[in-house]
């Protein structure tokens, strides 16, 4: 069993490149030497012998990890099941709706834009319309998404998306207040949770959403590739749920369907086992502390160094935040490109700039394997370093 401290004494059980300080693992996590090795294990049990693999053993070691995950998140097994990554949930509840012209899909100005992407072609299909309504940004508090989510409301709202905790901006969005009011509306909610399992303690029953999915790979540092849809068993439209590609087990339930849609490489679903067991070893809570209170260190050791104020208030930040950024870039892709290269190839250091609302922001995150050095040295490099200009 491992025993903190954390930081530097344990980045050894990752395969991070040496030299390099690592501040983001929010965009594709990192994953544990142990738990690659499980998966690598489970691989090898399938290519020497597919047939016992896949008829006989995969079907009862896959409920088996559902089990442990969902115990994890306080679900009953046959209420959850893997997906690729959060996406793909999204996409497996919005395409297995029954939309019809005029209905209206809700989300912020805030959802990731693959999920925007996925509501825009549910919409366009039905003849239905999606509403982003605005949340500030800075945000000064939870009651700026409530009354945000409260005025957007309407007779028309047929389902409203939710962001746990928001990708670009990293902002903790009052999730039970916003589900509870939904509720009392009649309009069922997805919870977009790609960041919260692994950042923030989850108990799916007594949020209230009727679908939540969210990935393993982030913050739970599971396996790429492992992520989990969990349905409320009383959803109304938990009977149409399908997942994207139907197969064999089409109307046979939840857990069924999305089990099997063909052959595949499920060794990564199967390695949560490890990833769950590698963070209890590690203390669940002690993860989390560290994570959240290095991260509220980071933001505000950024914030002074550059002279900038935070746009999210702390009691809304968990394991990443957003500082604006102090040097002269353009707020669009091609300034996030050269500024990412240049801090990575000149400077051994990887946050993840942001462009949001005309601004450039660096989004920092932190995880065990960080240390509050590594801010310290981000903050120096792009206070005193001369960024290049654009060619």
């Amino acid at each position: 069993m491992l025993t903190p401290p954390f930081g530097r004494a344990i980045r050894h059980e990752w395969l991070l490149e040496e030299g390099l300080d690592f501040l983001n693992h929010g965009s594709f996590g990192a994953t544990p030497r142990v738990v690659l090795a499980a998966q690598d294990r489970w691989r090898l049990a399938m290519e020497r012998q597919p047939m016992r693999f896949f008829l006989e053993e995969y079907g009862g070691a896959l409920r088996g990890a559902a089990a442990r995950l969902a115990a994890y998140v306080g679900a009953e097994p046959e209420d959850l099941a893997f997906v690729d990554n959060a996406t793909t949930g999204v996409n497996a509840v919005l395409r297995s709706l029954a939309l019809a012209p005029g209905d209206e899909l809700l989300t912020t100005e805030h959802v990731y834009n693959a999920v925007g992407l996925t509501l825009d072609y549910v919409a366009e299909r039905a003849g239905a319309r999606v509403v982003r309504f605005a949340l500030p940004y800075p945000v000064r508090g939870p009651d700026d998404l409530l009354a945000g989510l409260t005025s957007a409301l309407t007779d028309r709202t047929r389902i409203v998306v939710l962001d746990h905790v928001t990708s670009a901006t990293a902002m903790l969005l009052p999730i039970g207040p916003a589900v509870a009011l939904c509720r009392q509306r009649g309009v069922p909610v997805l919870i977009d949770g790609a960041h919260a399992l692994g950042m923030l303690p989850l108990d799916l029953p007594a949020l209230g959403a009727d679908w939540y999915t969210g990935n393993a790979h982030k913050w739970l540092c599971a396996a790429k590739g492992t992520a989990f849809l969990w349905c409320r068993p009383d959803a109304p439209d938990r009977a149409a749920l399908r997942p994207t590609v139907v197969s064999h087990p089409y109307r046979q339930g939840l857990a069924e369907e999305f089990d099997w849609t063909g052959t595949r490489d499920p060794s990564a679903w199967l390695a949560i086992d490890a990833a769950l067991t590698f963070r209890e070893g590690l203390g669940d809570e002690r993860v989390r502390a560290w994570n959240n209170g290095l991260a509220a260190a980071a933001a505000d050791l950024l914030a002074r160094a550059w002279g900038v104020d935070l746009p999210v208030p702390a009691a809304m930040r968990g394991s990443m935040a957003c500082v604006p950024c102090p040097v002269d870039v353009s707020p669009d892709a091609a300034g996030v490109q050269r500024l990412a290269r240049w801090l990575r190839e000149t400077h051994q250091l990887e946050p993840m700039p942001v462009p949001f609302d005309g601004r450039m922001y660096i989004r920092v995150s932190a995880q065990v394997y960080n240390s509050i050095d590594q801010y310290e040295r981000l903050a120096d490099v792009l206070l005193r370093s001369p960024f290049p200009s654009a060619s």
